[in-house]
């Protein structure tokens, strides 16, 4: 059992402390990352991360104990079958704590807690990425390869072209039209 915090309590009475983490808890699974005080972070990530590890076992009784804390049943939903998978193959340090800059007011100091995105990295990443690369530069040379020839009716192999194509853009990405509109532009600014 961890140590109590020592200090005035959030809100005053036990209670009231309570209730102030369970609301915290809930906008933080709402929304994945909230801003408030550095005080109600540092209590709040404890109170998050078991509530996190609960939602990994998935279990009834521990959904029942999830809901004693968080009372929306469509945060605790999103709990157990989105923000729990996520973890599935991580032990704690579901959170992480940024400070930022006081609040403007009082001149409290401000944190955002936010939930950590997990990095899913498939080794079929860098091939898919190699494949779109190998595919586009085929592209390429497909548009610079020269048209196929057909038959003519006497029997010579003439060229046949696309009247309506387009010129092909250069290696910058510039299209004529765009050369000459960026020629235009610089002249009206002499």
């Amino acid at each position: 059992m961890p140590t109590p915090t020592k200090g005035p309590r959030l809100g005053g009475s036990p209670a009231h402390e309570r209730m102030i983490l369970a609301n915290l808890a809930t906008a933080l699974f709402q929304h994945g990352r909230i801003t408030t005080t550095e005080a109600k972070a540092k209590r709040l990530r404890p109170l998050a991360e078991q509530l996190i590890t609960k939602a990994k076992r998935g279990d009834l009784a521990n959904r029942r104990r999830v809901l004693t804390v968080v009372r929306d049943k469509d945060v605790v939903f999103r709990l157990f079958d989105q923000i729990a998978p996520r973890y599935a193959n991580r032990n704690g340090g579901y959170t992480r704590i940024v400070k930022t800059v006081p609040r403007k007011g009082d001149n409290a100091p401000m944190a955002i807690i936010e939930l950590v995105e997990e990095q899913v990295t498939t080794s079929s990443a860098p091939a898919r990425k190699a494949a779109a690369r190998k595919a586009a530069q085929q592209d390429k040379v497909e548009a610079l390869a020269p048209q196929e020839t057909t038959p003519a009716s006497s029997g010579e192999a003439r060229p046949v072209a696309d009247q309506d194509a387009e010129a092909p853009e250069s290696v910058s990405g510039d299209t004529p039209a765009a050369r000459a509109d960026s020629d235009e532009a610089d002249t009206s600014k002499s």
